[in-house]
């Protein structure tokens, strides 16, 4: 069945007015008609079955039916990752949304070589990944930060694991030993901690800001194995290799 991001609160009976591209896509591509029915989520209210109750010149109107899934979250894991070029920062944000992260952070590094970013853009495409992976919420996207900055105001709460391509343990043993130095289980670690995975510019971090990053108390430092990889495929290497290890892919 369709599914679709709304903003609006969803109860029983409400109505709801999707935004025009959405309204195009659901009666100029899929067809919908009156009293069709889609799946509508908004990131609080859980998930809920919905009718087209209106086609309209400019757009439809959505009548709230019924609750099929509670307001659930997914670990609560964040990427942060430096500004690469522009598709790649798109598939990046993408793959986050598919792969369970929570929120998408991006940074400015002393080696950031990038195209300028369109925020709309990003959110939209994390809106999509978010429908079609059937998670119940849709990671935020920050505007980019200088990378000193991100560290100067960190939450110590929250474990880094931080990709280092100059060395590091193997991201699997790296996490079990950060659990297991915090006397936690690995699924303790993944289902009640904080965590944020950090993956550097394609010239890799400065010689400054690796020895600050590896002098952090929170930070683990990783691996992700003996060939150079591109920011996206590091991205999506690495919450690969944390959702087995720590995420809830083990449940």
């Amino acid at each position: 069945m369709i599914r679709l991001y709304v903003s609006s609160d969803l109860a029983p009976g409400s109505a709801v007015a999707p935004t025009l591209d959405q309204s195009r896509y659901l009666t100029q591509v899929m067809r919908l008609k009156v009293g069709d029915d889609l799946l509508a989520f908004n990131g609080r209210d859980g998930e809920w079955r919905a009718e087209v109750a209106e086609v309209l010149k400019k757009g439809v109107i959505l009548r709230v039916v019924e609750q099929t899934r509670p307001q659930i979250f997914g670990p609560d894991l964040e990427l942060i990752v430096a500004v690469v070029k522009k598709a790649r920062v798109e598939t990046i944000v993408e793959k986050a949304a598919e792969l369970g992260a929570r929120h998408v952070r991006l940074v400015l590094t002393r080696r950031t070589n990038a195209d300028r970013l369109r925020l709309d853009r990003l959110d939209a495409i994390a809106e999509e990944a978010a429908e079609q992976t059937g998670r119940l919420d849709v990671p935020p996207v920050d505007n980019p930060v200088r990378l000193d900055a991100l560290l100067d105001g960190w939450d110590e709460g929250r474990r880094l694991m931080f990709c280092d391509e100059t060395g590091g343990a193997p991201a699997i043993d790296a996490l079990m030993a950060a659990a297991q130095a915090a006397g936690q289980t690995v699924e303790q670690a993944g289902g009640g901690g904080k965590w944020a995975i950090l993956i550097g510019p394609e010239g890799g971090f400065s010689p400054e800001e690796g020895e600050r990053l590896r002098a952090l108390p929170f930070a683990t430092r990783v691996s992700l194995g003996p060939r150079i990889l591109r920011a996206d495929t590091a991205a999506i290497a690495a919450m690969t290799l944390w959702q087995a290890a720590v995420g809830d892919w083990e449940r």
